[in-house]
């Protein structure tokens, strides 16, 4: 038997597919198109969106030029995506004629053949009336039975003379970077339009709640898309349309979705009780970076820090501390830190949930009750400042540290039971620097230890090089509120 090399196989493969590109068509029937996929798919969704328009009374400013759309920045708050690319339809400069109310158009899909309507709320916010027509233009009047301005849903009734045409939920936590997807709804109030294109990324951070879980999708979403479905190619709806980044108005192929993970049972809720209760444990967290992770002697970046915890919160009571990391929640684990404000949102409250924690270098299990999130709950009562004097300092860590004094307290604003080292300099190009520290910070920890005193705060930083690590931990406090730098030990 002939050994072949490369090249021949090369040639031989060429020549095959040469061949097979000869061949008539019937040899290997083809499978189904997109198109046909898409089409079939398309005649069945349509009519379970429906188009939403509202009217409102006017701001005394309509009756003057609207300005166009400005282009917001990416980490701009949601509504300003909302108002610049979805709502309401302002003047083109010059002077209008007086309007006393104003319309704005969206879309939306119903999830009950009685007539039960989802959309974003946004769309119907401020409506003094709501009115929804349907794909072969019935027109009906709606009622609002329920809305979550934090994550911007709502859901809408309407009395059909017959059942109507229903959407299936799906499950978004399955949607993988690369799916097709199908967008329907009504741009630029056009009527039923159906776009399509990929999950461009899941888990999208868009700073417009705690709860941000965004799919990112390339599918053409415009002005009166939002409140509209995203299809699998299963048919179920993976998620609500809800924002554009766009320096046009017009899509560029980055839009946004609320998950149907997310949305699912907020709207149980809404359809239950007209609102939504969250749970809350009372904790401030922020991100664990890799230093802080090496500082606390994490293996790898995970979990969720402890900022602060408010008083007599269920975090209190359970004695969490500031500076311990939550690695997982009733069982989840936390990879990400916004993972833990979502997770505690939808506990209901009155719930005992267990929290692995990290504290001191070891895991420790804490268990504790979930509260109601009341948002109009009252700051605790800032203490009262006092009067300021002046001591001994150290340099180290880029930093100028100080003993807290009178003087100091008075020349920072800081409360008379401010307790801690004050930060009195900072180098320049430091690490210190590029963690923004700056004059008047207070630091009140290394890990999870107090310090009152210069000397406390040397033996920590003694002890942290002698355990060998590249990075201390301390804890800053700044105008009340803390969070945890890891700055590296050599600059000390």
């Amino acid at each position: 038997m002939a050994l072949v090399g490369p090249r021949t196989v090369g040639r031989a493969v060429l020549l095959a597919l040469s061949l097979s590109l000869a061949l008539p068509c019937e040899a290997q029937p083809p499978e189904t198109p997109f198109s046909e996929i898409f089409a079939q798919l398309a005649a069945r969704l349509v009519g379970v969106v429906v188009n939403i328009s509202t009217t409102q009374a006017a701001p005394a400013s309509a009756t003057k030029g609207t300005p166009e759309a400005q282009v917001p920045s990416p980490g701009a708050p949601l509504d300003e995506f909302f108002r610049d690319f979805f709502g309401e339809k302002g003047g083109h400069g010059g002077t209008n004629p007086p309007a006393p109310r104003a319309s704005s158009l969206g879309s939306g899909f119903i999830i009950d053949s009685s007539g039960l309507i989802v959309t974003n709320n946004h769309v119907i916010a401020n409506a003094e009336q709501v009115t929804v027509t349907l794909s072969d233009d019935t027109t009906l009047q709606a009622e609002v039975i329920g809305r979550d301005p934090v994550t911007d849903l709502a859901l809408l009734k309407v009395e059909p003379k017959a059942p109507l045409p229903a959407a299936t939920w799906g499950d978004s936590n399955k949607t993988r970077v690369g799916d097709w997807v199908l967008a329907i709804g009504n741009p630029f109030g056009l009527g039923g339009t159906v776009t399509s294109g990929i999950i461009s990324a899941t888990a999208r951070d868009i700073h417009s709640s705690p709860y941000d879980d965004f799919l990112q999708t390339d599918a053409s979403i415009n002005r009166g898309n939002s409140g509209g479905p995203m299809f699998n190619l299963s048919g179920e709806v993976i998620g609500i349309n809800t924002a554009i980044f766009s320096p046009s108005g017009g899509s560029i192929g980055i839009g946004f979705a609320v998950p149907s993970a997310l949305a699912r049972p907020i709207i149980e809720q809404l359809k239950a009780t007209g609102k939504v209760e969250r749970g809350w444990i009372g904790a401030r967290i922020q991100p664990v970076t890799d230093e802080i992770a090496e500082a606390v002697g994490l293996d790898k970046s995970r979990g969720a820090m402890i900022g602060a915890v408010d008083p007599s919160s269920p975090a209190a009571q359970a004695k969490l501390q500031p500076g311990d990391v939550i690695l997982s929640y009733d069982g989840k684990p936390i990879d990400r830190s916004r993972q833990l404000p979502r997770l505690v949102a939808d506990t209901p409250p009155e719930t005992p949930v267990k929290l692995m924690v990290w504290r001191d270098g070891k895991e420790t299990e804490v268990e504790l009750k979930i509260a109601a999130f009341n948002p109009n709950r009252p700051a605790p009562p800032p203490p009262e400042p006092e009067k300021p004097k002046q001591p001994p300092s150290i340099d180290t860590l880029g930093l100028k540290l100080t003993k807290l004094t009178s003087d100091l307290r008075k020349q920072f604003s800081m409360p008379e039971t401010a307790k801690g080292v004050v930060i009195t300099e900072v180098s320049q190009n430091s690490a210190a620097a590029a963690q923004a520290l700056r004059p008047g910070d207070l630091v009140t920890a290394v890990g999870h230890d107090p310090v009152t005193a210069l000397d406390e705060l040397q033996q920590k930083i003694a002890a942290a090089k002698k355990n060998g690590h590249k990075n201390v931990l301390l804890r800053v406090e700044r105008e009340g509120n803390s969070r945890f730098i890891a700055l590296p030990l050599e600059t000390g």
